[in-house]
């Protein structure tokens, strides 16, 4: 599993990074997205990146989420995606890079964890197979994973909203881990609990492809069990999102969008 660059070799640059993000997606062919450009979509372009709206609306089931404003970075401390910053590290506390729930959901209080840091196996309770929550135990191990900041709700119609945010120590560990170990093409690598036959999510909106964000999204096809289940693989610089939903009777399309996007926009 490839990790920082050999010793003495340059580290890659802002560009170099893009690159090797397009062909990754082109090898494992990733459905991508992006949250930030499609204005017909989301109408979040031409924002700046401290102003990003909740995207409420009550006539296409959009949630209210609350304004959302970047999270500070230490002062001098460069973005992300910077070209001053190869490593593609978040300076920012990962904790507030956590989407917030709606307005009317209730909180998943398993999520909190300790001072926000959640327990790696609490993370790992979303896969069904022992031996699967095993093999990924050891390979965020091996990958060197640093902390996991999650926050979990509820909202009145009963979809179940699981964000998990993986931080490592470089964007290339994370490119790796998320194009070539978790989320291929056809379907995640490891199966969420619930889940029978996971595919391609088809019907996300991907009219503008990312330069920094790799995606996969995937969606329970019918028939499904007691819930359908909506995935979101997100790998943003040092960080490897996880966005999980699932609904009774079905998890519905517009705001798991919605909020795939949104996350997305904070981890930028």
């Amino acid at each position: 599993m490839p990790d920082a660059p050999p010793p003495g070799a340059p580290a890659p640059s802002g560009k170099d990074r893009r690159v090797l993000r397009a062909v990754l997606r082109w090898t494992a062919a990733v459905a991508v997205f992006a949250a930030v450009g499609s204005a017909t979509a989301y109408g979040i372009t031409r924002m700046d990146r401290t102003d990003v709206p909740g995207l409420a609306t009550a006539s296409d089931g959009r949630w209210a989420y609350p304004t959302l404003t970047a999270a500070p970075l230490p002062t001098g401390s460069p973005g992300p995606f910077a070209e001053g910053n190869p490593a593609g590290a978040h300076y920012a506390d990962l904790r507030s890079l956590v989407l917030p729930a709606p307005e009317g959901a209730e909180a998943d209080r398993a999520l909190r964890g300790t001072d926000g840091w959640l327990e790696t196996e609490t993370f790992l309770a979303e896969y069904a197979e022992e031996s699967d929550r095993d093999e990924l135990r050891q390979k965020v191990v091996d990958a060197g994973l640093r902390h996991i900041a999650a926050r979990g709700w509820t909202t009145p119609d009963g979809t179940h909203t699981r964000i998990y945010l993986l931080q490592f120590g470089t964007a290339v560990v994370v490119d790796d881990l998320h194009a070539m170990e978790l989320a291929p093409y056809d379907r995640p690598a490891y199966a969420v609990r619930g889940t029978e036959s996971v595919e391609p999510d088809e019907d996300f909106p991907k009219a503008v492809e990312s330069e920094d964000v790799l995606m996969s999204v995937y969606a329970e096809s019918e028939p499904y069990g007691g819930e359908q289940v909506r995935e979101a693989y997100l790998g943003a610089g040092d960080v490897l999102a996880v966005v999980l939903q699932s609904r009774a009777g079905g998890a519905e399309e517009v705001p798991f969008q919605q909020t795939v996007a949104l996350q997305t926009r904070l981890l930028l």
